[in-house]
């Protein structure tokens, strides 16, 4: 792997102190005065290291991502797990440019989005029946209320700091703080933010995650209320915190035996695990499950699926779900495309072996620099926390005490060599498709020299 970075010196020896991005502060200045925040989302209102402005990327190209100041980076954020089969894949280019000349979307049915229903049936477990949402957050509201409307109730238990996109109906207790978790033992329901009802918080039941007594004792609590339970069957956005052994059996078992849709967040497990995500991967199958990134291969589709019985109340239009751009020929091509290589195990095979290396790289690093951390997840999303002893987290609480200070200097670390992952600590590595042995050689070097800096 070749980079273009151009370094600033350091103030005694003239050693690198990271790629120079002088034009990503300009336009981040710029865009401050129309744009709210400077950013369209709020999860890049972050940092290129000590700067406080975000990275702006112009270009890609399979792996590899340029900034604006023309600084070369192999890239693991991939679009937060967007962009599955590279940036810029030829493939998905050639067969966008066909739809592009016959018109992107007319608000009817098309060839397409039957298609790709199809094809998630072949690889999804749980999918007798489909339909699309635009992003993660709407379909997950598509799913929420699906299951309301198939058990005529409406409480939903969802598990502490997993997150399920930013609408209202389940932006409760993604990241609390210390002071706001209550008592372990009975969560309590933080909205995410300002503008959350009341009323939304309180259809909200709040659990720990991996305690089985806890969770049945939830479940007893709320006898007859709850439409659904939903988790994250990887934790994401909790660091890749990994369910422990037989915690997801349990949840099939309970929901089962009390009449509660399971419902499974695979919008960034999905179809990057293995062919047919967590479900396949652990062998758990859920009643519902909501899709997107790795689905669109870099374009804006989402979907949730699940049991032909309770997706029959949106089929026969009794639970109402609308978009006008649901399912575009667009962004439905460029899933087809996707999923059909994903389907292939030697694809999905080679980013979970490509993302082993790295882990491994991390762990001999750390033991090599006596830095304790762990690494954790699947080779396709992992993350590394700085925790005091080196111990995995197994819950949200655990990540409260993480060091991110040093999460923070090492990923400032890997930019300056190259490197581009998640600048937030408690979120995922993604690795793509696109990646190749040289770009996983260099990244292993990196990491080596990152984990020497860090104090």
């Amino acid at each position: 792997m070749t980079t273009q970075q151009t370094f600033g010196a350091g103030p005694d020896s003239g050693t690198p102190v990271g790629p120079r991005t002088e034009t990503s502060r300009a336009l981040f200045d710029r865009a401050k005065k129309s744009l709210a925040g400077g950013v369209s989302s709020s999860s890049r209102i972050t940092s290129t290291g000590p700067h406080p402005y975000p990275l702006y990327i112009e270009r890609g190209s399979g792996a590899h991502i340029w900034d604006a100041d023309g600084n070369e980076y192999v890239d693991f954020l991939i679009s937060y797990g967007s962009a599955v089969v590279g940036h810029a894949d030829p493939e998905i280019t050639r067969a966008l440019g066909e739809v592009l000349r016959t018109g992107t979307m007319f608000g009817t049915c098309n060839l397409p989005e039957v298609e790709l229903a199809e094809q998630i049936q072949k690889m999804v477990p749980c999918a007798d029946l489909v339909r699309y949402a635009n992003s993660g957050s709407e379909a997950i509201q598509g799913a929420v209320r699906a299951a309301r409307g198939f058990t005529g109730r409406s409480r939903i238990l969802k598990f502490e700091g997993h997150y399920h996109g930013w609408v209202d109906a389940l932006a409760i207790s993604n990241r609390p703080t210390a002071a706001e978790v209550g008592p372990y033992e009975a969560p309590a329901a933080v909205p995410h933010s300002p503008g959350i009802p009341a009323g939304v918080v309180d259809d909200v039941v709040v659990c720990p995650w991996n305690d089985q007594d806890a969770f049945r004792t939830a479940l007893d609590a709320h006898r007859g209320e709850l439409a659904a339970v939903i988790c994250e069957p990887i934790v994401a956005n909790n660091a890749c915190t990994m369910p422990d052994p037989g915690f997801l059996e349990l949840l099939r078992e309970e929901c089962t035996r009390r009449g509660v849709v399971l419902v499974f967040d695979e919008v960034c497990t999905g179809f990057r695990t293995g062919p047919g995500g967590a479900q396949s991967l652990f062998g758990v199958v859920p009643d519902l499950a909501v899709y997107s990134k790795a689905l669109g291969g870099g374009l804006p589709i989402a979907a949730f699926a699940g049991r032909a019985d309770i997706m029959g109340e949106v089929a026969a239009n009794r639970v109402k779900h609308g978009g006008t751009y649901n399912g575009s020929p667009l962004c439905a091509t460029a899933a087809l495309v996707t999923l059909t290589r994903l389907a292939d195990p030697a694809v999905t095979g080679w980013i979970d072996e490509a993302g082993r290396r790295v882990m491994t790289a991390v762990r001999r690093a750390s033991r090599d620099h006596g830095v304790p951390c762990a690494v954790q997840g699947v080779g396709a999303m992992f993350q590394v926390v700085f925790s005091a002893d080196g111990a995995p987290t197994r819950q949200y609480r655990d990540t409260l005490t993480l060091d991110q200070r040093r999460y923070d200097a090492f990923r400032h670390a890997l930019l300056e060599r190259g490197i581009h992952v998640n600048a937030y600590g408690l979120a995922c590595w993604f690795v793509s498709a696109a990646v190749t042995a040289d770009d996983v050689e260099a990244a292993c070097a990196a990491i080596d020299e990152a984990f020497a800096t860090i104090r």
